[in-house]
């Protein structure tokens, strides 16, 4: 994403928005630099003590409205999380600069402020796509990359091309490869069991001695 284009697009809005005030610039600005730092992510998370420090807000109370303002004008999306140990979840919409877009945007009588984009609706379809192998040989070449025999790239992928790949035949499998990963992780815990198996059996006897035969 250029955030060249996405600033100044951003800043047209502003500037024709009279409902925005200073505090609300400051925020929104905390949050690009927020996203920034997480190379523009699609989500990210954001904590309350950083954002307002970050935007020289004071007030948890002004902090709040001015969030749910931004959100309900559509400059960003915000999911508040009542998870003391988990940020609330942000996304930053991204800004067109058409003469198009910012007349629709000044024209609209909802009060929304941002137009949709097309292209990051797209994105987040083909996010939510299950990532699956294109054939085993690239199941093969990924167990290889790991270390792993070809033998048990083919035990994976047969496995889960005969259950359609699902999780217990319920759920389907969004990454593949990490669910190779697991895979391997779990033949190497039934690996060690085995050989620790082995090893009690090695250190039994059956034999029946006679202690008063002599040494």
């Amino acid at each position: 994403m250029n955030y060249i284009v996405q600033l100044n697009a951003v800043f047209q809005l502003i500037m024709k928005d009279s409902r925005l005030n200073p505090t609300h610039v400051s925020l929104y600005m905390a949050l690009f630099q927020l996203w920034n730092i997480t190379r523009f992510a699609e989500v990210f998370y954001v904590n309350r003590q950083e954002v307002m420090q970050l935007s020289k807000i004071g007030s948890k109370s002004t902090y709040h409205r001015c969030l749910k303002d931004l959100n309900n004008w559509n400059y960003i999306e915000y999911l508040p999380s009542h998870n003391i140990y988990k940020g609330s979840e942000v996304r930053m919409p991204i800004f067109g600069t058409t003469s198009e877009q910012l007349q629709a945007n000044n024209e609209t009588t909802t009060g929304n402020v941002l137009v949709s984009n097309t292209n990051s609706i797209k994105q987040k379809e083909n996010d939510n796509k299950p990532k699956l192998p294109k054939n085993e040989i690239e199941v093969i070449d990924f167990f290889k990359t790991k270390k792993w025999p070809a033998l048990e790239a083919m035990k994976f992928f047969n496995h889960y091309q005969a259950i359609g790949w699902k999780h217990g035949g319920k759920i389907k499998i969004v990454d593949w490869m990490a669910s190779a990963s697991n895979w391997m992780l779990k033949a190497k815990e039934i690996e060690t069991l085995k050989e620790q198996s082995h090893f009690k059996d090695n250190l039994r006897t059956t034999k029946t001695k006679d202690y008063d035969e002599p040494l």
